[in-house]
């Protein structure tokens, strides 16, 4: 194991959080290896829509083909490496290098493959025509999935299925993604996505949603003066029990409730929203006869390893945190609503999720101040030898009825936190992937 890691024991050396050295090999180890969220299918609804988007410290571009499909490549000319796209998001037929005009098609009868060479200035002239344009074209990602809506994807083509990899864990993902009637999927992004930069380690981030209850004391200005939409004090609708639930060997883990088999009785979250509390109690109706009996669990907050972290409830977004330097994160917050939600629900939705997340939200402003504090005060010649504590709850943890290969822990604990440190290890102590995913999804419903 990592000598920098004890989670056995609860103890964490402070210099992972602050060495380059380290954080180089991150890049290498965790971000080069793991599957990574990179965007989602309704910001690129139609054909020769595309996003920019990241995969640790890669740029890439995801865009939707001209024959539906989705497409993940390395934003970086092959010829001297500049940057083909340099737009948030847009429509094109071609990525064109703005420094020499190598130009790359997305999909189509010209094209054999999305992101080939099809345009090269002087072609004939300068390069005799023998310049191979299929052997240069822009660099694909070793694998893509697709998950009810979410786009994923991975550089190392013999990584496990995402399935695999997401394991229990989907579940509680599950419902930030599924529609509020408890259908399939069917939630899109609105706003696109909003982007800023902190001066954290990415770690810091993911280990705060997987499950830091503990920290709710930084929220207590926000809970006193009220930014729910239901009026009155507190930041959203009262939270049932939750429990701190993790995966070992995976990585991910949250806040949520242990599988369940029927919906507790509708709660008025809405009270300022008339329409919008109308619609959310027809919906908890229909989700009642949709599930009926069905096990289902759900889940406010949560952290799929390395850096993808969700909402499920109050707020519903995704955040990435994209590792840009040992100290500083560049955030993205997407917020997702139901697609065929009424355009009052999604406008009352996009009001209170600002309030509540991203940079000028008020609960999330506590978060930042935090974690740029915390990793200021870790920085120094002194600091640098100490280690962080994550003994909370330690030898506490049991097995969740119902879910194999999960833990709980709490609700106050610090179970998951030493599940992904754990991850974080293995992933920077061993090259291949043999002893990386010791149990599968499917070896898990099995044993169910």
């Amino acid at each position: 194991m990592h000598p920098l890691v004890d989670a056995e024991n609860g103890t964490i050396s402070r210099e992972i959080f602050v060495n380059p050295d380290i954080y180089a090999e991150e890049q290498e180890r965790i971000f080069a290896r793991s599957w990574l969220f990179v965007g989602h299918e309704s910001l690129i609804a139609k054909p020769g829509d595309y996003i920019t988007s990241r995969m640790g410290e890669e740029s890439v571009v995801v865009t939707r083909g001209r024959q539906g499909g989705v497409h993940v490549l390395l934003n970086s000319c092959m010829h001297r490496g500049m940057k083909v796209c340099r737009y948030d998001q847009g429509n094109t037929r071609l990525f064109t290098c703005p420094y020499h005009g190598w130009s790359y098609g997305i999909d189509g009868k010209l094209v054999e493959r999305p992101g080939q060479l099809v345009g090269v200035p002087g072609f004939e002239q300068h390069y005799h025509g023998e310049l191979d344009r299929t052997a240069w074209g822009l660099r694909h990602v070793g694998r893509i999935a697709l998950y009810k809506g979410t786009i994923w994807a991975n550089w190392d083509a013999d990584a496990p299925d995402f399935l695999d990899w997401l394991g229990g864990m989907r579940a509680f993902l599950d419902f930030a993604l599924d529609h509020r009637d408890g259908s399939e999927g069917s939630s899109e992004a609105i706003g696109g996505i909003q982007k800023w930069r902190l001066n954290t380690n990415w770690k810091i981030v993911a280990e705060n949603f997987i499950g830091d209850l503990y920290h709710d004391i930084s929220h207590r200005s926000v809970d006193l003066v009220g930014i729910g939409p239901s009026g009155g004090k507190g930041r959203r609708d009262a939270q049932r029990p939750r429990m701190q639930i993790g995966f070992p060997g995976l990585g991910h883990g949250g806040l949520g409730e242990t599988p369940h088999n029927s919906e507790p009785d509708y709660a008025p979250a809405w009270a300022l929203y008339p329409e919008v509390e109308a619609y959310y109690r027809e919906l908890h109706e229909k989700r009642v006869r949709n599930l009926g009996d069905r096990p289902r669990v759900t889940m406010s907050v949560g952290t799929i390893f390395p850096n993808m972290s969700f909402h499920g409830r109050q707020p519903r977004t995704i955040l990435m945190a994209h590792p840009c330097g040992p100290t500083q994160t560049e955030m993205w917050r997407i917020y997702l609503v139901d697609a065929d939600a009424p355009e009052a629900v999604k406008d009352a939705a996009r009001h209170y999720y600002l309030r509540y997340s991203g940079p000028a939200g008020m609960t999330e402003q506590d978060d930042m101040e935090n974690w740029t504090y915390a990793t200021e005060a870790s920085k120094g010649v002194i600091a640098r030898r100490l280690h962080y504590n994550y003994q909370m709850g330690l030898g506490h943890a049991r097995p969740v009825p119902g879910l194999p290969g999960a833990v709980q822990n709490g609700p106050m604990a610090e179970e998951n936190q030493r599940i992904f440190y754990n991850r974080w290890a293995q992933f920077m102590t061993q090259a291949g992937w043999d002893g990386l995913m010791p149990t599968t999804a499917r070896a898990l419903e099995d044993a169910d």
